[in-house]
């Protein structure tokens, strides 16, 4: 367990306690639920931290980054470094063993981080085995400008200041709080991008993985009709998260009725006859598997990204279509690899723009 102590320097900035319940509601939108804190009946409890704490000796906490299924992350200044840096603190439970395991395995199999995916897949790492998803928009994040040598007033000034109320409702066993996370400015951001999250990252073959349920946008449809994870899973909502960062829409809707699975059809034709029946949610639909079917020409790839990047010339729309059609392929061993992805000419011409 960390050791903690509160920072015995300037106590008085580091954010502003809610006044009224209007402002009580305004965070409650924007944080981890009060619960997650709870000892009684919760084999995941979160680890409480307040802003303005020492962890370890070493490290000030100064602001919330986020928080996910099993965790929250900080922004922490490194007392030792002189530099900001993430901190990671992971809820109590197996979701937190097998994520510390298999960093372990990636620091040691993993050797170049450049080019992640293809890495970890090399490696014999797929990043997400699940009932329902791979990758996803939350475990990928853009390259932040360094705000080291800035006063923790200036960075409140750069990313917000942080809104925070204590813990209620919960008789916590040291303190804590709920916290606004910060708001990064446009001119922060840098290109580069980032892979995160392996709490659910398994080797092909390992048992050992927990099960967890992030979004459905992401998933790849052979995973929602039971069949068995693979690296084309990965390709498939690595595939998502491009559409989404190219189009600033997800690739299929989710508000036809039969969610996003309708939406795929609509896009990219029926799913395979020998699918049918083994769907993995409840609202499925026999006209998914209608081999009769054509794609929807108004909704199709080509569509899609005419309507959401008219500024786009036509020769960097047709290399988006080709790299989206090439992935987005319902039969897993017909999706590229990730090394076969980054080798494609109209992937070299996209990421070379």
């Amino acid at each position: 367990m960390a050791k903690t102590e509160a920072f015995s320097g300037n106590t008085t900035d580091f954010g502003d306690f809610v006044k009224d319940e209007e402002e009580e509601l305004d965070l409650e939108e924007l944080v981890e639920l009060w619960h997650r804190y709870d000892t009684e009946d919760n084999q995941n409890v979160l680890y409480p931290i307040y802003l303005g704490e020492m962890l370890n000796e070493r490290y000030l906490v100064e602001h919330k980054l986020g928080f996910g299924g099993g965790l929250t992350v900080w922004m922490a200044f490194d007392l030792q470094g002189k530099r900001e840096v993430a901190l990671k603190v992971m809820a109590l439970g197996n979701w937190s063993v097998n994520e510390i395991r298999i960093q372990d395995k990636i620091i040691k199999t993993v050797r170049d981080t450049s080019q992640t995916v293809a890495s970890l897949h090399e490696a014999g790492i797929i990043h997400r085995e699940n009932c329902y998803v791979d990758l996803n928009a939350r475990n990928c994040m853009w390259g932040m400008a360094p705000i080291d040598a800035l006063s923790r007033s200036a960075k409140y000034e750069l990313l917000g200041r942080p809104s925070k109320q204590t813990i209620p409702f919960v008789n916590l066993w040291k303190r804590g709080e709920l916290v606004s996370p910060v708001k990064v400015p446009e001119d922060l951001r840098t290109e580069e991008f980032y892979l995160c999250d392996f709490g659910l990252a398994k080797k092909i073959g390992d048992l050992t993985t927990p099960r967890g349920y992030p979004p459905m946008h992401y998933c790849s449809p052979d995973r929602l009709h039971k069949q068995e994870p693979s690296f084309a899973c990965d390709m498939w909502s690595y595939m998502a998260i491009f559409s989404m960062l190219y189009l600033l829409f997800p690739p299929f809707p989710a508000f036809l009725e039969g969610g996003v699975v309708s939406g795929m059809v609509e896009c990219l034709g029926p799913l395979p006859e020998q699918w049918k029946g083994l769907y993995t949610h409840p609202g499925g639909f026999d006209s998914w598997y209608d081999q009769s079917r054509s794609p929807d020409l108004n909704h199709d790839l080509a569509a899609k990204i005419a309507h959401f990047r008219p500024d786009a010339d036509l020769a960097e729309r047709q290399h988006v279509q080709s790299i989206m059609s090439k992935v987005f392929i319902y039969d897993p061993e017909k999706r590229p690899t990730a090394v076969e992805l980054l080798r494609d000419p109209s992937f070299r011409a996209i990421m070379d723009r």
